[in-house]
Parts: C-alpha cells; structure tokens; sequence
C-alpha cells in the first residue's frame, strides 16, 4: 500500500517536474513559442529590440550577440532555441560542451519557416499547434502568391541601411519575401545574409523600385539622375520591422510589402 501511495504521489508531481524550461536565443523564437501557445516554458530570452508585453517579466540572458552565459546557465534550461548569427560561434561551441538540447532555426524561405513551427511544436510539446501553424501559414502564402502574381517580377533593391549601403542577398528569407510578392531581388545572386554594395552597383542592377525603412534612407537617391527606372513614387518606405522576425507575424509583413509593390511597375 505504501509502495502505491508513493507511486500515486510520483505521478502527481511528475507535470510540475518534468516541465521543459526553454531559452529563446532570438526575438523571432520568443515570438513562435508565444505563436505556439507555449509562453509558460520560457524562463528566459536573448533581448534584441521590443520584448512582447506576454515576455516583458522574464529573465534576460543578454543582448543580440552579447550572450551572459553565467545567467544562461543559472536557469538551468532544457532546450535552447537558437538562430545561429544571434550569439559568437565561440559561445554556439560552448553551449554544445554543455551538452544542453539545441535547435538552431535559420529559415531561408517561407516554407522553411513553416516548417520550422512544426519542428519546435513538436520540441516542445505542442506538436498540434505546431502543424496547425504551419498549415495555416502554407495556405495564407500561397494565396498571397496568386494574389500578387506578376509575370514578369518587378526589379526591387531593398535598402537594410544606407551609410554605408546594405541589402540582403538571395538566400534571406526577405529576399524570398520579395518573390511571393511578384518581385525580384536585384542581388539574389549574392549568398551573403546582407552583403555591402555600392551605388553604382545598385544603378547597374537598374531597379525599377527601392524599399527601405524610413524617408532619411532614401533621400539621398534623389540626388542621382541616372537612375532612370525609379521615380520618386517608386521609393517605397516600410517602416514596419516585421519582414526580419521570421516568425508567424512575418506574413503580415509581406503582405504589407505586397500592397506597397502592386501600384509599381
């Protein structure tokens, strides 16, 4: 009996103990583990901008590239999420000596990051919410696609920064953006996340639109004549920070890229 009564009081603490405690490396994978109805495993984030008000209480393991492996490891998590370029690969080697659960997520497409609900739903174990949200977002893309169509893709550079001049290149998942919204990257031949370019490098690619994120980044393109495809009405502003947190969110960020594109040609 006595064997009984400790097995039953086993089982009754077991949910409270074997509750995973999960530490989100990125904003973007603080957002999916909010997306996946699963804020109650996080017990601490990597900050990097804006928390979300749901996360605005928990611990901090540092900033965007600045990890504090001393709190990290004071939390005694069971799983990191990671994406790869948000900490040093020094620390990325350190944390898999420690032998803790690691899933790294560096989507390059859309439906890679569909995926990449599913996987994390499944690590945290909440598989269901997982493949719904991936299914939700494969069905909401494909219906952008056909909306947004072009048969010929419109020729967009899309300016990161300014001084000096940035973009993002092919394999970024903004760059994949871009072609669900009937538009094509200029530098989609370039393999660097967000590879340096110059002016003249941009004018020789001649885009017939240029997106960045606010006016001041764009005016200095006023002062070149010789971009003969961009009118001023063809320097779009996107202000909207949603296209580089690849999360659920993302969709209505390109949907917003979208509706800025259609009016250009």
């Amino acid at each position: 009996m006595r064997r009984l009564l400790a097995c039953l009081l086993c089982l009754l603490a077991w949910p409270a103990a074997a509750q995973l405690r999960v530490v989100t490396l990125a904003p973007s994978l603080s957002e999916i583990i909010l997306e996946l109805d699963a804020a109650d495993l996080l017990v601490g984030v990597l900050d990097g901008g804006e928390r979300p008000a749901a996360l605005a209480q928990l611990p901090s393991v540092g900033r965007y590239g600045q990890l504090e492996m001393e709190r990290l490891l004071a939390l005694k998590p069971d799983l990191l999420l990671l994406w790869p370029d948000s900490i040093s690969a020094a620390q990325r080697q350190q944390l898999i000596g420690f032998g803790i659960p690691l899933y790294e997520a560096e989507p390059h497409s859309l439906l890679q990051l569909a995926e990449q609900f599913r996987a994390i739903g499944e690590r945290v174990g909440r598989a269901e919410q997982g493949r719904q949200r991936a299914e939700q977002f494969r069905q909401r893309m494909s219906a952008l696609q056909r909306r947004y169509h072009r048969e010929t893709p419109l020729p967009v550079f899309y300016q990161i920064w300014h001084a000096p001049l940035y973009t993002v290149g092919g394999g970024q998942i903004i760059s994949d953006a871009l072609t669900v919204c009937g538009a094509q990257n200029v530098f989609a031949d370039l393999q660097l996340p967000a590879p340096q370019v110059s002016v003249e490098a941009v004018l020789q690619r001649d885009p017939h639109v240029i997106v960045a994120g606010d006016q001041a980044q764009l005016k200095p393109w006023q002062a070149w004549p010789q971009l003969k495809a961009v009118s001023r009405q063809q320097l779009v502003v996107l202000p909207d920070k949603g296209l580089e947190r690849p999360s659920l969110q993302m969709l209505d960020a390109t949907e917003r890229l979208c509706q800025a594109l259609q009016p250009m040609h």
